[in-house]
């Protein structure tokens, strides 16, 4: 099994979904957490760590230390979704007003992103296996989007996206190719931060990205970065069983690699699965699971949904050797209820408001975590 981790973004809020920003005052008090460039949203990260039983607690953990240290400041608590749901998108609320780098930020991107997602980690040791892990994930990224989407509203009312996070998110550089290399990743990186298209290695949003603790030169790790904010942590664990056992199979089978595997043009295959993948991330941002997608291998379209109950046949027998193959079954829920943003969707064609779909869901995450708080985590030490 290799080793994983989740940065997770998330607002604080009224428990009648107005968000609120308290970034300051969680940083100052609580270790573990982070500040974002806007104090609405806070972060904060899992250890690496490789057992999903260890996975789930250090993910409902830090939550319940925070829903205790809102309800001492006052009536706060944690809204679930990756938008501003319910408004306030007409400026930016600093949480650092002296760093430069957020001040850039918000200069040039504004409230776009103000948003609160997933980033999963996972340990990959060798740079050009890391790479090519990078690649096969950035072609079946859609598919992680398509599972998590949260974010069918902003500023009240419904968007015509089910991640307007992602369909709105400022992808940055605006073309990133898909990196042959370690070799190639270095020097298109160093070509960047020269040209100022990336502020610092940090500055590279894209869907995924090969990280480390010395960009772009040490790598360890793969960081998938597409994902909204997947409140249920039992999902979030099945997403990333997924994303753990379609990398276990890439590691194993070099062919796996999109730019042998794949029947694009060879000539101009690289730029075309580039192409076919924004395209992709564009349907996957709208429809999410039920977006028709082309799929990299030969450019065929396929229903997302389709094409994620595919892979989950295909990476089982990978999972089950593995000993993680039972956390991949809440995929089956999600492709047979839908995502969040389906989810709320439907309530709100019955009849619901948008205000009122975000404080029901807030009340039924907060009374989920509880409740694995108190039945598969040790009990919150004050």
């Amino acid at each position: 099994m290799l080793s994983k981790g989740f940065e997770i973004e998330i607002y604080t809020s009224t428990p009648e979904g107005d968000i609120v920003g308290l970034s300051d005052k969680i940083v100052a008090t609580l270790d573990g957490f982070v500040r974002e460039p806007d104090s609405r949203n806070v972060e904060y990260t899992t250890p690496p760590c490789y057992r999903y039983e260890r996975l789930l607690c250090d993910l409902v953990r830090p939550r319940a230390r925070l829903r205790e240290y809102l309800k001492r400041l006052g009536n706060f608590t944690l809204t679930p979704g990756s938008t501003l749901a319910l408004g306030h998108t007409d400026r930016f609320y600093r949480s650092d007003p002296a760093n430069p780098y957020h001040s850039y930020i918000e200069q040039t991107y504004g409230t776009r992103v103000v948003t609160a997602s997933v980033h999963i980690n996972v340990g990959i040791a060798d740079p050009e296996l890391l790479l090519r892990a990078c690649r096969l994930i950035r072609v079946e990224a859609p598919l992680f989007l398509a599972l998590s989407a949260s974010s069918p509203f902003l500023n009240g009312a419904v968007t015509g996206y089910h991640s307007t996070r992602w369909g709105l998110f400022p992808k940055t550089p605006a073309h990133v190719p898909l990196f042959e290399s370690h070799a190639h990743f270095i020097h298109w990186t160093e070509q960047q931060l020269a040209a100022g298209t990336m502020q610092n290695v940090r500055h590279l949003w894209s869907s995924v990205r090969p990280n480390g603790d010395r960009r772009p030169y040490s790598l360890n790790r793969l960081e998938l970065r597409i994902c909204d904010l997947v409140s249920d942590p039992i999902s979030l664990l099945a997403i990333a069983a997924l994303l753990e056992a379609r990398l276990l199979q890439v590691l194993d089978d070099p062919d796996l690699d999109p730019l042998h595997r794949s029947q694009l043009s060879a000539t101009t295959r690289a730029e075309d699965l580039i192409t076919l993948t924004d395209a992709n991330e564009i349907a996957a941002s709208r429809l999410s699971l039920d977006a028709e997608l082309n799929h990299w291998q030969d450019g065929s379209p396929v229903q997302a949904r389709v094409w994620i109950e595919q892979l989950y046949q295909e990476v089982w027998d990978v999972a089950k050797r593995q000993g993680f193959s039972c956390f991949l079954l809440p995929l089956k829920k999600i492709l047979r209820e839908g995502n969040e943003a389906q989810r709320w969707l439907k309530l709100y064609h019955q009849g619901l408001d948008v205000r009122q779909v975000v404080q029901q869901a807030i009340r039924e995450t907060e009374a989920q975590e509880l409740a694995l708080q108190d039945s598969l985590c040790q009990p919150l030490v004050a």
